[in-house]
């Protein structure tokens, strides 16, 4: 069972854009944290219903993925390896043997720090080493906004599926 030690704080009601950026974003980030802490191992694997094979731990491991591929990849420029199985097209969520969710919610966690030292270096304005599918550049506000946007909605998913296993809902 995972027991979440992350504390989640309210993004700030008033503030600078970065500040409340940051705020929002870290806010869903804890709130992903908190939905799979307090379930056994075997719950955060379970799909809520087939022929879905979305999963609690699923979820939090293609947020990771996200964090590296939208601001290490997409916004730095650096090289990280994914995984690729072909005619899968999500392989980020599955739950391979011997990954647990102490150790999902770690790789979590530290993407989430690469992501954050990232953007603490750069301004808001700066444009992305990658491009679009149009070759367009991605600002640094974007990429943040759309973070935002990926991590809330996962949440929403992640109540479903928290309301399957043992009832527990929450914002």
């Amino acid at each position: 069972m995972y027991d979440n030690t992350v504390v989640r704080s309210d993004p700030p009601l008033a503030g600078a854009e970065r500040e409340m950026l940051a705020g929002f974003l870290d806010y869903h980030r804890a709130t992903i944290l908190q939905k799979i802490s307090g379930v056994s191992g075997e719950d955060l694997k379970r799909p809520s219903s087939p022929p879905s094979t979305l999963t609690l731990l699923g979820l939090l491991k293609h947020l990771a993925v996200n964090e590296q591929w939208w601001f290490q990849v997409q916004f730095a420029g650096r090289e990280v390896t994914f995984v690729e199985i072909e005619g899968d097209p999500d392989p980020e969520m599955r739950i391979e043997p011997g990954e647990t969710a102490a150790s999902i919610a770690t790789f979590y966690q530290a993407e989430v720090e690469k992501s954050r030292q990232i953007v603490s270096a750069a301004s808001l304005d700066d444009l992305s080493a990658g491009t679009s599918r149009s070759g367009e550049k991605f600002s640094l506000r974007w990429i943040i906004l759309h973070m935002i946007e990926e991590t809330a909605r996962h949440n929403g998913h992640a109540d479903f599926l928290r309301q399957a296993i043992d009832g527990a809902t929450g914002e």
